[in-house]
This record gives C-alpha cells, structure tokens and sequence, in this order.
C-alpha cells in the first residue's frame, strides 16, 4: 500500500535537496583534486578522495558530460593487473576573464579550466585624469573585446572578475577607497553591469594584491611553500601574506596595505592623505620621478608600462648615472622595509612583484644582502628572496582563477550541452 503524501506537485523533498548538495560537493571535490594533482585512474581517486569506487564512476561520468574531465591513457604505474584509464582535467570550451585595473593601465587575461593562458590584453590608461565612470567604461569595452576574442577560439566566458586597488567590499561589489586612483565608494559590480548588459557573467570585485598573491601562492606551492610575503611593485605598493596556506586578510580586510606604513625616513605626500607613505619612496611613481624628468616619455602614463621599463632598462645597461643612482636608491629603501615586515611576519618566501620583478636584479641582491646582516642566529633558516614569476600580470591571473573556482566548487554551474 502506497503512503500518500501532502506535498504539493513539483517540489523537491528535503531528503532529495540534501542528496544533490552532496553530488555537488563531490563533483567539486573530484575536480579540485585533478586540478590540484594531475590526472590519475579511478582507483587512485577513489583512494585519495575516500570515496567509492562506484560513486567516483558515477561522478566522472557526468564530469565528462559537462565537459570537465576527459577519459586519457592506460595508468600503468601499478605495473600488475589489468590498467585503468586515466581522467584528467578538461574544460578548454570555458574559461574566466581576469581583469586588472591600475593606475597607469587596464590589464586582461583570459584562463581556460586546465590554465592555460588563451587570451591576453593592456591598454595604456592614465585612470587617475579619468573618472571613475569614464574609466569603467573603458573596463566594459576591454570585457566585450576579451569575450569576442575567446569566443573567436571557440571557447566560452563562464567567470569574469576585476582586480582594483584600494579597500574593496567584494561582497557589494564596491571599490570603498583605492587612492592611487582617485575612487572612493565606487559601485563598480553595479555600474558594469549596466553598461554590459544581459547575457554577460557577473563581474566579481576583489583587491589586486589578495588576488596576486593568491595566484603567485599556487605557483609555489608544489614546492611546499605555506608562508608567502608578495610585494606589488605598481603605482602603489601593496602586500599579500600568505600564512600557514591561507590567505591573511585582516579584521576589516585591510591586511596587506603596507605601502601606507612608515617604513622609512620621508614626508612625500601621498594620494591617501598621509605623508611618508613606504610607497611614496619605493612605488612605480617614485622610480620614474628619479629617473627621469617630467616631459620624458617613461613619465608618459598613456605609453604602456612594460615599454617604459625597457627603456628604464636600457638606461641602466647603458650606464646612465641618473638611472643607476635612482635604482640604488630605491633598492636600499626596498631592502630597509623588507627587512622590517620579515621580522614581523617571519615569511618562508619573498617575492618581489610589478616593477620590482622587472629589475630584480637590482632589487633581489639588495634585500637579500639587508636580510642575511640582520639574522638574529646563523641557524635560523633564511628567508628566499625572489622575482614574482607572474610580474605585471600577477593580478589578472589571480583574477580569472578566482572566477574559474565557482566552477571548481560546483561544475553543475556548466550545463550538459544538448547532445548529451
């Protein structure tokens, strides 16, 4: 005999709802463990996920389906019985747009799920003479020229999210103070929604620094990195730490500004309001201050930013005394306020980012020479000084994986398409 029920037609049961949550985590956990270490049989994931073996079938079927994981060669590693064939990582018909905005430049980069790079941009910008809607206008035309140009490789934007300096309330959306740039509660998420209307992904909103560490920590971590200090060498300078794995982000989400501390001898005026700002002795604008007048073209913010360093480059090779003197001078304030946040943060690895990447040659000798005479104990072990391996583009890289994780923490985000 049948119970009858009270529920009213086309609802889904508690039980159900609680059923498909879990297919949703589990689907989500068998795609961040093939992103996370690589392609491998069903066994081996049953193994490392604790997970049946028939429920793992089960899931990788429909992550094929989705378009996720793909079916690859024989697992021979075992070398006795029958192999099994390995599942890998697939998704090169999506990716996320990751998008930079500083204060000389816009900046895009498009990800596919596996990583791969399919699509980059910069446009020479000079945001701080622009407003705000001005400039975000020009964001709206670099989002339509990215989508069009992967969509011309056959692949589809399902993420896209914008890097901006300054104190961000990612949940709203808002840029509540970025003043290298001029903006202060700036309804960024709102105001490029309207302007690239229906049928785009929602822009996501988060700090330059946070996502550029955050993407620079992936790339070290294989090497069994879990404390990271990453410096932005940009317009401003900013900090992203790392500690035991995780992202440190502060009680209001401000952890990391450190271009704004008093690191040093000297009263500059800052755009924030202060003076003496770390950033006002060793930011991308105190560099080009040095080096060069202000009717030189490396003082040109309309030019784009790398040229300008290769000819800031050329200068030091050619032996140019004002350009030498400038980076000296800049190295040894580096090195001093390194020095200072090592002792504070004792991080495992340094790495130099933005601009301070680009001439790291000058910079890394410095601060690990400043670090080496201030070890307290020979045995303590030394902090590695390094260049960011993703230089100006630290941002948007971390930018579009922070889009790319929706799908990795729920791939039913991705339709089955129609033929299946």
């Amino acid at each position: 005999m049948q119970m009858k029920t009270n529920r009213p037609a086309g609802t889904v049961s508690i039980g159900a709802s609680k059923v498909a949550t879990v297919r949703r985590t589990n689907l989500g956990l068998l795609l961040q463990l093939l992103r996370d270490h690589g392609a491998r049989s069903r066994s081996t994931i049953a193994t490392e996920s604790g997970l049946p073996k028939a429920t793992v079938s089960s899931l990788i079927g429909e992550l094929v389906e989705r378009g996720l994981v793909r079916e690859g060669e024989a697992d021979r590693s075992k070398g006795v019985g029958r192999p099994g064939q390995t599942v890998g990582l697939d998704g090169t018909t999506i990716c996320a747009l990751g998008l930079e905005i500083d204060a000389d430049y816009i900046g895009v980069l498009a990800l596919d799920l596996q990583g791969t790079e399919i699509h980059r941009g910069r446009v020479a910008l000079d945001i701080r003479g622009l407003s705000a809607e001005t400039a975000l206008g020009t964001v709206a035309n670099v989002i339509r020229d990215g989508l069009a140009a992967v969509e011309a490789h056959g692949v589809r934007a399902v993420g896209i999210c914008l890097a901006t300096p300054g104190v961000v309330d990612a949940g709203k959306g808002t840029v509540v103070f970025a003043p290298n740039i001029g903006w202060r509660d700036v309804p960024v998420r709102a105001w490029l929604r309207e302007r690239l209307g229906p049928g785009v992904p929602e822009v996501e909103v988060d700090n330059d620094a946070r996502l550029a560490t955050v993407a620079e920590h992936a790339q070290l971590a294989s090497q069994g990195v879990t404390d990271l200090l990453l410096l932005t060498g940009e317009a401003g300078v900013a900090g992203g730490v790392i500690t035991n794995g995780k992202l440190l982000r502060g009680h209001a989400g401000l952890a990391g500004e450190i271009g704004h501390a008093a690191l040093g001898p000297s009263d500059e005026p800052c755009p924030c309001g202060r003076k003496g700002c770390w950033e006002t002795m060793v930011g991308l604008g105190a560099l080009l201050r040095r080096v060069a007048d202000a009717d030189d073209p490396v003082r040109d913010a309309s030019r784009d930013v790398e040229e300008r360093m290769a000819e800031v480059m050329r200068r030091a090779q050619d032996g140019d005394a004002r350009t030498l003197g400038a980076l000296d001078d800049i190295a040894l304030s580096l090195a001093h306020g390194v020095s200072v946040l090592a002792d504070i943060l004792n991080p495992q690895v340094i790495a130099l980012g933005g601009y301070f990447a680009y001439f790291g040659d000058y910079f890394v000798p410095a601060v690990e020479e400043r670090l080496g005479s201030r070890k307290m104990l020979a045995s303590f072990p030394q902090t590695e000084v390094t260049r960011s391996r993703l230089g100006f583009s630290a941002a948007a890289f971390g930018a579009a994986q922070f889009a790319l994780d929706a799908v990795f923490q729920d791939p039913t985000l991705i339709e089955v398409p129609a033929a299946h």
